[in-house]
C-alpha cells in the first residue's frame, strides 16, 4: 500500500536513480500522475511537462477502458473491445469526445507554450497506476514518434499481465508493485483523491 501519491512518487524516483542528472524528460499522464511528476523530476534534476491521452470508455460503462487515444488521433484498442462494442460508430463518436477533451486541456494547460520536445532526450512516462495499460500505450506510441533517446514507463504498481503488454512499446519498465489480485489502481492507495484541473495548470505554471 501505498500512503497516497506524493509516497508513491517519492518510491519511484528512487528506483529511477540511474537517471538523476542526465537532464530527463517526465511526462506525467493528466490528472492524477502530475504531482507525482514534479516530486520525481525535482529529485532527478530533470524536466516536467505532461502527454496528453484519454481512455476510450466502453459503452454505459466509462470506467471501463476499450482503448485510448492521443492527441494525434492514433488509437489503441484492447483485445476485448471488439466483445464489449458492436456498434463501430460508437467507437469514432468515443475518438471524437476524447479528442474534444485533449483540444481543451491543452489549451488550459499549457496555454502559452508549446509541449518540451522529447527528442533526444531520456524520457520517462508517469502514471500513478495501470489497469488495462490503455492509456499508456497510446503516450509511448505518441512519444516514440519524436524519436526519444530512451523511453521509459515508470508506475507505482499494475498487474502482470498489463506490464507485458506496455513492456514492448518501452524500452524499460520500472514498476514497485504486481499484486496477483488486482481490481483498481485506488484499491493500492491510502489516499487517492482526485487531482484537479487548477492544480495541474498551477504545476505546470511553475
Amino acid at each position: 500500500m501505498f500512503q497516497n501519491r506524493d509516497d508513491a512518487a517519492i518510491k519511484l524516483a528512487k528506483r529511477l536513480v540511474p537517471y538523476q542528472g542526465r537532464n530527463p524528460l517526465i511526462l506525467a499522464i493528466p490528472r492524477g500522475a502530475v504531482p507525482m511528476a514534479k516530486i520525481i523530476a525535482e529529485a532527478l534534476q530533470g524536466e516536467m511537462d505532461i502527454v496528453l491521452v484519454r481512455k476510450l470508455g466502453a459503452p454505459g460503462n466509462p470506467e471501463l477502458a476499450i482503448g485510448a487515444i492521443d492527441e494525434t488521433g492514433w488509437t489503441y484498442l484492447t483485445p476485448e473491445a471488439k466483445q464489449i462494442v458492436h456498434d463501430p460508430q460508437y467507437v469514432e463518436l468515443e475518438k471524437h469526445k476524447q479528442l474534444e477533451i485533449m483540444r481543451s486541456r491543452r489549451k488550459l494547460y499549457t496555454p502559452v507554450r508549446p509541449p518540451l520536445n522529447p527528442e533526444g532526450r531520456i524520457v520517462i512516462v508517469v502514471d500513478d497506476g495501470l489497469a488495462t495499460g490503455s492509456t499508456m500505450i497510446a503516450a509511448l506510441h505518441a512519444l516514440r514518434a519524436r524519436n526519444p533517446e530512451k523511453l521509459v514507463c515508470a508506475v507505482p504498481v499494475a498487474p502482470s499481465d498489463t506490464l507485458t503488454k506496455v513492456a514492448s512499446y518501452a524500452d524499460e519498465t520500472v514498476c514497485l508493485e504486481s499484486p496477483v489480485f488486482f481490481y483498481a489502481v485506488g484499491q493500492f492507495y491510502h489516499v487517492f483523491q482526485q487531482v484537479s484541473d487548477d492544480e495541474v495548470t498551477g504545476l505546470l505554471a511553475k
